[in-house]
């Protein structure tokens, strides 16, 4: 699977723009703030429906417009399709492939496969679980369709019973309704629960080699599922914190609040750790996403790479070079002698500046 074309209207600091990539590896290089990530961001979004930053649309459209669009250009399977997406302030996004509305985000899945490496991930270790929780929504979001039905439904009803929570205070009676909105918590939140333990397992089957050849051989990297509370004892849990949550007027279990934990040999790295322990750690983790998704989908996803080469040390960045030969790949930096010369054949060069591109 391959972008070809992303052409973007009203999109953060981009009045206009149509740029075409190359198959292989495509340089986005400028100061910084001049929209780079910007571009990475918008075929993010129009692959997934999501911008990576978890941010509403709204906040993509330019300054004093009320619409953005993004139309991208893939190939896959030797075949080009076309995706459109009309972003409005007022109203939900739509959407639109090969020119035929999408009623549904989950018809867009399984289109094309998208891996977004940035900074943030290097810190995802040593920083709170939202963010190691968010790595495991965008990543099974596109690779199992049921896990974004089970995602959107169980935080809809999440909001719907906290809502409830705050009311039972004022009137009593309502929470004879507090059952119907716990079984589809019960339901929903069993199915999250389920894909995250199995993608974990699935991810263990390859990180260890990963971290291996990141570190020499020396460690040895695993990660455990930390779930809030069990597909078994949901419900129990759930009868078991009621006072506690009519007093907090929120759900305290389920997996809104799960977490995974990163270990080796049983030393957990977020509290034992290096600094280079965890960032070794993350771009395994980084790695080991990549080649299960070419596993489960039998084709190279796209890696968007937004500024991470200046953060790593020369080793890794070596291997992370050396390993995006075979697949498509668009790298933000802010020179291009972060690239380490002209070590590497890139293949589409661009400059970068105020929101306009110069191809080189």
């Amino acid at each position: 699977m391959k972008i070809k074309r992303l052409e973007l209207s009203n999109f953060r600091n981009y009045e206009s723009l149509s740029i075409g990539f190359d198959d292989s590896v495509n340089i986005l290089y400028g100061d910084n703030a001049q929209g780079k990530t910007n571009v990475l961001e918008a075929a993010y979004l129009c692959g997934t429906t999501k911008s990576y930053k978890g941010i509403k649309d709204r906040e993509v459209i330019r300054h004093s417009e009320d619409e953005a669009h993004v139309r991208m250009t893939i190939e896959k399977a030797g075949t080009e399709h076309r995706i459109d997406m009309h972003l409005r302030k007022t109203k939900s996004k739509g959407v639109a492939i090969d020119g035929v509305p999408i009623k549904r985000s989950a018809d867009l899945f399984g289109l094309i496969h998208i891996v977004f490496f940035s900074p943030e991930d290097l810190g995802m270790i040593k920083n709170g679980p939202a963010e190691r929780r968010r790595f495991l929504d965008l990543e099974l979001c596109q690779l199992d369709r049921s896990y974004l039905f089970y995602l959107s439904s169980y935080n809809k009803v999440l909001i719907q019973r906290n809502n409830l929570l705050k009311q039972i205070k004022l009137q009593k009676s309502l929470a004879d309704t507090l059952e119907v909105w716990d079984a589809q918590l019960i339901e929903y939140g069993t199915g999250i629960i389920r894909t995250r333990r199995k993608f974990i397992k699935e991810l263990n089957e390859i990180l260890p080699e990963m971290n291996a050849r990141l570190s020499g051989g020396r460690e040895k990297l695993l990660i455990e599922y930390i779930p809030s509370v069990s597909e078994e004892a949901f419900e129990r849990k759930l009868a078991e914190n009621l006072e506690r949550d009519l007093i907090l007027k929120s759900t305290s279990c389920g997996p809104h609040r799960d977490d995974i934990g990163f270990f080796i040999e049983k030393e957990n790295l977020k509290l034992y750790g290096s600094q280079g322990q965890q960032r070794t750690a993350a771009l395994s983790l980084k790695f080991a996403e990549l080649e299960l998704v070419r596993t489960r989908v039998n084709e190279s996803p796209v890696l968007l790479l937004d500024d991470v080469l200046s953060e790593l040390d020369r080793n890794r960045q070596n291997y992370l070079l050396d390993s995006i030969t075979k697949m498509q790949t668009i790298i933000t930096c802010t020179g291009l002698e972060e690239l380490i010369g002209d070590r590497k054949q890139y293949h589409k060069i661009f400059h970068v500046v105020n929101g306009a591109v110069f191809e080189q």
